[in-house]
């Protein structure tokens, strides 16, 4: 077993490690379980009853939460003409083309979060598809950012959609916000998160979906959710 520092153990010794807790005492105590002095993050681990194998069993998509994520959120854009100048005005970090694809290739340039492109400049983006891809970054019509409304897509970015796609283990990681956050936005937050893979179950998987639920901070113990209680809230 891993060994544990003194203040691991005392944030740790807040909540019953194997308790599923209901949702309306989640955030409280997740709250109280944040170690460093640091604003941290707040994560959602969701394991699925998916087989990510399959690939009608992959589950991929976005949602925007109501109250961000609290993190800034750089955005680059694929677009020429019109659709530049939209994205510009609407606070994309970067904006442009072929040069884009220069600084990527050539000089290893990864300064952003997101990479939203119009449909007609996919193929200029192709070209470092081997870059973007393993990174989570490749734009994607499921998630939104392959779209000719750059102008809103950049924006819904800045302002707290988030990405969640399942891993091959089929667990789903997600940032719902920062610590700081009110139990109550957070809790907003993680119910919109929820509802939105709720909705994209696929057809094809059985039994239990949400097979576990843990929150946890950056630096602090998970929280164990009761996934029964999800179901209720989620109606």
């Amino acid at each position: 077993m891993a060994f544990r520092g003194k203040t691991y153990r005392a944030a740790a010794e807040k909540r019953d490690a194997d308790k599923h807790y209901p949702v309306a005492d989640v955030f409280e105590l997740v709250k109280a379980t944040k170690r460093a002095k640091f604003d941290e993050m707040v994560d959602v681990a969701v394991k699925l009853g998916v087989d990510p194998k399959h690939s009608d069993q992959m589950v991929r998509g976005a949602v925007s939460l109501p109250n961000g994520t609290g993190k800034t959120v750089r955005v680059v854009v694929f677009a020429k003409g019109e659709k530049e100048v939209e994205a510009t005005k609407a606070g994309a970090d970067h904006v442009g083309g072929e040069e884009l694809v220069g600084k990527i290739e050539k000089d290893g340039w990864l300064e952003f979060d997101v990479v939203i492109a119009t449909p007609d400049m996919m193929r200029v983006v192709s070209k470092v598809g081997k870059i973007l891809g393993p990174r989570g970054l490749m734009p994607n019509p499921k998630t939104g950012t392959v779209t000719f409304e750059v102008g809103q897509a950049v924006k819904e970015a800045k302002a707290g959609r988030i990405e969640y796609r399942v891993e091959k283990a089929g667990i789903v990681h997600a940032l719902i916000g920062r610590s700081s956050f009110a139990a109550a936005k957070l809790q907003e937050n993680f119910l919109v998160l929820m509802t939105a893979l709720s909705k994209a179950k696929p057809s094809s998987s059985k039994g239990n979906y949400f097979r576990s639920i843990s929150v946890s901070t950056t630096m602090g113990p998970a929280v164990k959710v009761d996934p029964a209680d999800v179901g209720k809230l989620l109606g």
